[in-house]
């Protein structure tokens, strides 16, 4: 794809910044055993275990089609399974789970052939089969991870061998491979270079690494944004950000500035040039959009996923808030949107606009990456850093780490944010310390202030930035964050522009017909030309339509045309946007000057 010379110029920009940042990372991600998180994020993290995980037929829907293997389906999503199961397991400590992770991993063990092969295909046609590589792949990655979680060497040495198999049989994917099957290898193998690459991490195996380097060639990968599903389908978000991610890790192993190419172009593309939708979900069909097309298939549970990890990766690596910003918009509103509210069921795609509906199996990509992720999120609240501990997610929980000095620290966060702008953290390092707290502040919270103990502290927080505190802290100091929630009427872009969406803090609201009798049998694109009144937006109003602790908007609107009466024709209630009725997000203003730019977008 041509690139513009603006576009040249910002990448030359990032790739100067990435150099700069990329021999140390700032962050580092707790581990998921030391962390426990209440609030939405835990109680999505609770439902996916009891409601979901723990409800699955594993030998009906799993393993029998690798028994079988007559190659139908062509993906399951075994590994990622395995993957999830391993991580919930040390999350949660509960014997159900860890018996569950037994089970799985053992019963996969059993499938493995002599050769390595674990897989749902015969062997004249394992490895040139479409999705092959990919399913096997990502076992490897989820024994991997069941060593790395619970030290079992039968995992470790089941995952060397079938990464040793898809070595050994590499030569058998043609240079024709692709135009046979019309998709792309770094879309069919997606995955697979982040494997290889953990496995070299973990065994230090020169091969693993020379396959990444060499055979794949990650480091010379530079393929721009390809908007819209074409041929090949290289423009599919979920591959496109494993692969900038696959190549982030790479950077960290062997600092290259070729490979943080693609990882900014993305930012890039989502933050400045239209290919984020305002949930923080992206493309439609599963590929790059730039048009704001909220209606359909929009928002893949998958990609929505692989951002989240994206992110945190950057995050570690560059220490910029925004990225947390980015993180928390994700969470609350694409991803938890894409479950239904008791756990049970998950979508593949998530509108803002018209019906929403749930895939209708267990198996395949998006019910597995969303396990997967949900089980990652717990690492994503706290960070350890060269001096002290970072604070990214704001959400009840507790976490426990070791600082430099042999000084160990254990921090317990109350709050009921999203719903309120109030944060207590209660800091009790042992024995007391000198440390730097560095605390997220949203770029959307004007006017945050932070006390320690009561006291007020020097220097005001600023939007968009990490507020450090560095003090001697002691047993039982107190920190207080106020991040004021202001209603927020987002401007849209491209065929949402002239309209807007509502949100608070990091929530957007949407509208359910359902809570709404006067709009019941109306469409979505309907819903989207009432015109909201500004100045009736209430306080918010207790609602537990997706959460126990939710909220809602009341708000007064106009019915669409061009009446310029003076009294409301509804009085609405728009409800967070995980509600799984939503049907709109985006309205029409009478007086556009209400309107305010999107705080992620504006001034990059």
């Amino acid at each position: 794809m041509r690139m513009s010379a603006l576009s040249h110029g910002f990448l030359l920009l990032c790739v100067l910044c990435s150099v700069l940042s990329a021999s140390a990372d700032n962050l580092t991600p707790l581990s998921v055993r030391d962390v426990k998180v209440g609030g939405e994020i835990g109680r999505r993290i609770d439902i996916t275990i009891n409601n979901n995980l723990l409800k699955l037929d594993i030998d009906r829907d799993f393993l029998q089609p690798f028994r079988r293997q007559d190659g139908a389906p062509s993906f399951i999503g075994l590994g990622m399974l395995i993957d999830s199961s391993v991580r919930l397991a040390a999350y949660s400590d509960d014997p159900k789970v860890l018996a569950l992770k037994r089970h799985i991993v053992g019963e996969t063990l059993k499938l493995q052939s002599e050769e390595g092969y674990i897989g749902l295909f015969p062997p004249e046609q394992r490895i040139t089969s479409l999705w092959d590589v990919h399913e096997l792949g990502y076992v490897v990655w989820g024994l991997l991870n069941d060593y790395r979680f619970y030290g079992e060497q039968p995992s470790l040495a089941g995952a060397r061998k079938a990464a040793d198999y898809i070595m050994r049989n590499w030569s058998k994917l043609t240079a024709e491979w692709d135009k046979e099957t019309d998709v792309a290898p770094n879309v069919a193998f997606t995955g697979l270079e982040r494997t290889m690459l953990a496995l070299y991490q973990e065994t230090r195996e020169q091969g693993y690494l020379d396959f990444v380097v060499k055979t794949r060639s990650l480091p010379e990968w530079d393929l721009g944004i390809v908007i819209g599903r074409r041929k090949r389908i290289e423009g599919h978000v979920y591959a496109y950000i494993c692969r900038s991610l696959a190549q982030l890790e790479l950077n960290s192993l062997q600092a290259d500035p070729k490979l943080t190419r693609t990882a900014d172009r993305a930012i890039d593309f989502m933050t400045r040039r239209n290919g984020m939708l305002i949930t923080g979900s992206t493309g439609q069909i599963e590929v790059w959009t730039d048009d704001q097309d909220a209606r359909g298939d929009a928002g893949e549970t998958c990609a929505v996923a692989y951002q989240l990890r994206f992110y945190d990766n950057l995050l570690c690596a560059r220490g910029e808030a925004k990225l947390g910003d980015l993180m928390e918009r994700t969470i609350f509103n694409a991803l938890f949107a894409s479950q239904s509210p008791d756990g049970r069921n998950i979508r593949y795609y998530t509108t803002l606009e018209g019906e929403r509906v749930y895939f209708d199996k267990d198996t395949y990509c998006c019910p597995c990456n969303y396990r997967r992720i949900i089980a990652e999120l717990p690492s994503m609240v706290y960070y350890k850093t060269p001096d002290g501990l970072a604070v990214n997610l704001y959400t009840p929980s507790q976490a426990k780490l070791a600082l430099e000095n042999n000084i160990s620290l254990a921090v317990r966060q109350s709050t009921s944010y999203p719903g309120d702008s109030s944060v207590r953290l209660t800091l009790e390092p042992s024995p007391p310390a000198t440390f730097t707290l560095r605390l997220r502040i949203p770029a959307w919270a004007s006017g945050a202030s932070a006390t320690v103990n009561g006291a007020s502290l020097e220097g005001a927080p600023v939007p968009g930035t990490f507020f450090d505190i560095r003090r001697l802290w002691k047993a039982g100091d107190l920190v207080d964050l106020e991040l004021p929630m202001r209603w927020r009427l987002v401007k849209g872009r491209q065929r949402q522009a002239g309209r807007v969406a509502v949100m608070r803090g990091p929530l957007v609201f949407c509208l359910n017909p359902e809570h709404n009798t006067d709009l019941a049998q109306r469409d979505g694109s309907d819903l989207g030309y009432v015109a909201l009144n500004p100045a009736a937006l209430s306080e918010p109003v207790p609602d537990a339509s997706v959460r126990p602790d939710g909220i809602a908007c009341c708000v007064q609107a106009w019915a669409p045309g061009f009446s310029l009466a003076q009294n409301a024709d509804y009085a609405l209630k728009l409800t967070e946007f995980a509600d799984p009725d939503g049907k709109a997000t985006y309205f029409r203003l009478r007086d556009f000057s209400a309107a305010v730019d999107d705080e992620l977008l504006s001034g990059q």
